[in-house]
């Protein structure tokens, strides 16, 4: 298989970069993870999860939180070390595969969660912290094998794409999940007003509860591409050897962290904000759960509306990183984020900031009251921000990094990304549990937005 050297750009020769096959089947990467996050953490197992298998949405809003912290903080510990390694060793894609099977294995597992089930709330939500950790894992190494694809002056536009591609594919899986398999129990429809394909019984929720095999086969096929086409980086060293050295340099690279100020900044901005963007996506779809009885069809179709907010704004905001720097586009997508964010719940069932208005209706038709129209227009904002602020957050890096250890430093992204991504969940999960409250625990993340963007503002580009 063809090979690039890891410091092409840090040569005096012309810069190579691989051909256009080889960059569309990298961004392949991000369709074939993001059903992860959006059929099973966002809008559909997650939901079904908190109203279906848990006693009542506080609790099972309670259990997930604690199941995301446990797999937050294995991430946060193991990420930093196994980058460095990857980056003595040298190849990407030995790690995404294994990660890869991982993320595949534990999501088909959640086809056993059926409803009222209790006694399978331990197996599921182990299932779901290690498709988590699988999840995260192969996205660290896919990240770092950016910088060898296309000149540094498209690398913004590179990951906006690869966020929008993620975004898509986020939207046909919903579409596949909520036209075609998940029925509503009452009426024996789909979406689309089909009945669920393969028999899937709406009683049983089988077709929630098959968004997690569809989640591990689509991570196979669409994968694939990028293990076929997209070159790796060269074999440098055998594992035992690349520990060490691997183990080494990590330890430097943190000693010297306090010398760039800017690169320790955003590190901990990025810690901040970040957890509070995947605590918002996370619960997000709970939250509309518990506030307006929202069931599988309904989340999932403001999941689709979401998705193609972000989409957009992923694919605007890499063309924005380019023109006007990752620090810009960061700074913009959280002053939105904290504005959607404190008017979201500001929004109840009965009223919309403090002015009543009439209740959804039991029957009525889909999204039909003033409330729950409101929440979908602040939450499509959160799903505009949430795709550039990722997608720059990982260009920002790659500008503030050595390009010799970009793993390694992927892999303190993705430290600090989860090392306090417990603290959010857990937040959340320990204030609804105190109070019984699901907008008090959602309250919480208004205060890390506003943490990382004061912090954003220490970094230089």
């Amino acid at each position: 298989m063809t090979t690039i050297a890891p410091d092409v750009r840090m040569t005096s020769a012309p810069r190579t970069y691989p051909p256009r096959a080889a960059v569309v089947s990298w961004i392949f990467f991000d369709w074939a993870a993001q059903p992860y996050f959006t059929l099973i953490t966002t809008f559909v197992f997650a939901p079904y999860f908190a109203t279906s298998v848990a006693p009542n949405p506080a609790t099972g809003q309670s259990l997930w939180g604690f199941a995301m912290a446990a797999a937050g903080l294995a991430i946060a510990l193991l990420s930093p070390v196994l980058g460095a390694i990857a980056d003595a060793a040298g190849r990407r894609k030995p790690w995404i595969a294994g990660f890869g099977a991982v993320l595949v294995l534990a999501s088909c597992t959640l086809w056993i969660g059926k409803p009222g089930d209790y006694a399978i709330i331990p197996i599921l939500l182990t299932a779901v912290a290690l498709a988590s950790v699988g999840a995260e894992f192969a996205t660290v190494f896919n990240n770092a094998m950016m910088p060898t694809l296309v000149p540094p002056e498209r690398i913004g536009r590179l990951s906006g794409t690869g966020w929008a591609t993620g975004y898509i594919g986020g939207i046909v899986g919903l579409i596949i999940v909520l036209g075609l398999l998940a029925a509503n129990p009452e009426t024996g429809r789909t979406l689309l007003g089909f009945a669920p394909l393969f028999g899937l019984d709406p009683v049983t929720h089988q077709g929630d509860r098959a968004a997690g095999p569809l989640t591990g086969l689509w991570f196979i096929i669409f994968v694939t591409p990028m293990f076929l086409f997209t070159p790796d980086y060269p074999a440098r060293r055998p594992l035992r050897e690349a520990l060490r050295e691997g183990l080494w340099e990590l330890k430097q690279s943190i000693k010297g962290l306090p010398k760039q100020k800017s690169l320790a900044a955003f590190l901990l901005a990025n810690m901040i904000y970040t957890d509070g963007l995947v605590s918002l996506f996370a619960f997000g779809g709970i939250y509309a759960a518990g506030t307006f009885g929202w069931h599988t069809i309904q989340i999932g179709t403001f999941g689709i509306m979401l998705a193609i907010a972000g989409a957009l704004g992923a694919w605007l905001g890499g063309k924005l990183d380019d023109r006007l720097g990752p620090k810009r586009v960061i700074a913009g997508s959280l002053l939105l984020l904290l504005l959607s964010l404190a008017a979201i719940l500001l929004v109840d069932k009965d009223a919309i900031f403090f002015i009543k208005v009439a209740p959804p209706q039991a029957g009525a038709p889909l999204f039909s009251s003033a409330a729950e129209r409101a929440y979908l227009v602040l939450g499509c904002l959160i799903g505009a921000a949430g795709g550039p602020l990722q997608a720059a957050s990982r260009t920002l890096l790659i500008h503030l990094a050595p390009n010799d250890r970009i793993a390694q430093y992927f892999g303190l992204f993705a430290l600090t990304g989860k090392v306090t991504s417990f603290v959010g969940p857990l937040l959340i999960g320990m204030i609804t549990a105190v109070t019984a409250s699901q907008k008090a625990g959602m309250a919480v993340l208004v205060v890390f937005f506003v943490a990382g963007l004061g912090l954003l503002m220490r970094v230089k580009e």
